[in-house]
């Protein structure tokens, strides 16, 4: 592998991420049965593994292997995974398609898919304990599952869903526009890049400038999904596009424009790359995958 082929890194890494969720998941039939199919069913759906490839380039930044951390790696893909199956469901967005395929409501009912994510979301905080045992210092387990507590929930990702819930057909400042994707969305992405770092054994100047860039990179992603639902075709995306007009959602396209919001998106660039630049983290993949973000068609 070329030092500069990330296409191949983002295969490799996430056929490692693949064959641990294999394995790391319950067995579909494992009691009650139903349930291990449902959360199978949604997690080996694919997907590009953004998140727990991130908590391995972190750990890769500071010289620790894939090995190491993942366990949390795969913690976070379960994180995400929970909150597409509930993100689905009639009361919050009523998709039908995810990943290519159903989604897990409409081949489980509604109250297996709450049950899926719920699991799910419980798995993964037992993943992060099971980590203790592969990292020097066990006690950085405890900061590890406060930080991703914080991200995923009302400091975090709950919050942002809640304040995008209440913000539909609203005209809304771009302040509050701000507020929604950094919590729904960018606080889980610079959570991947943090505790991959954390758990790498990184110096607080490396926490403190890969929680920076994380924040950024983390918001760009969801401005290029914001425009990436305008322009995007569903067949490449794996999901219905258009949903977001067609729901009133507050967007970055909606109140500034594509155009806009893709200069947005890349100072958002900008500012993670100068804040990887200044922690000296640079030298392997985390440069290249902030562009990827960027860039991505889907």
């Amino acid at each position: 592998m070329s030092a500069f082929d990330l296409e191949a890194y983002l295969t490799e890494r996430r056929a490692l991420v693949d064959a641990a969720l294999a394995r790391l998941l319950p067995s579909e039939d494992t009691p009650p049965p139903t349930v291990h199919r449902a959360m199978r069913y949604s997690v080996m759906a694919g997907g590009k593994r953004l998140r727990p490839i991130l908590v391995i380039a972190g750990a890769e930044a500071v010289g620790a292997a894939p090995a190491v951390v993942m366990p949390t790696a795969c913690a976070l893909e379960l994180i995400h995974t929970y909150s597409l199956i509930h993100d689905d469901l009639p009361a919050m967005d009523d998709d039908d398609y995810r990943r290519g395929r159903l989604t897990n409501h409409k081949v489980f009912g509604d109250a297996m898919a709450i049950l899926a994510g719920d699991a799910l979301l419980t798995l993964a905080f037992k993943l992060v304990a099971e980590n203790a045992a592969l990292v020097k210092d066990a006690r950085v387990i405890c900061d590890v599952v406060a930080e991703i507590a914080d991200a995923a929930g009302t400091g975090g990702m709950v919050a942002g869903q809640v304040v995008d819930i209440e913000s539909e057909g609203k005209a809304i400042p771009p302040e509050t526009l701000e507020y929604i994707h950094t919590h729904k969305t960018a606080a889980l992405l610079r959570v991947s890049l943090s505790v991959g770092v954390r758990l790498g054994g990184g110096d607080a100047a490396a926490l403190a400038a890969i929680g920076d860039a994380g924040q950024s990179l983390g918001l760009a992603f969801q401005i290029v999904d914001d425009i990436l639902d305008v322009e995007g075709d569903p067949a490449s995306l794996g999901k219905s596009a258009g949903k977001d007009a067609a729901g009133a959602k507050p967007t970055y396209p909606a109140l500034f424009g594509v155009e806009r919001s893709r200069t947005l998106a890349t100072e958002c660039l900008e500012r993670a790359h100068r804040n990887l630049d200044d922690a000296g983290l640079t030298d392997g993949w985390l440069g290249q995958l902030a562009d990827y973000v960027v860039t991505r068609k889907h």
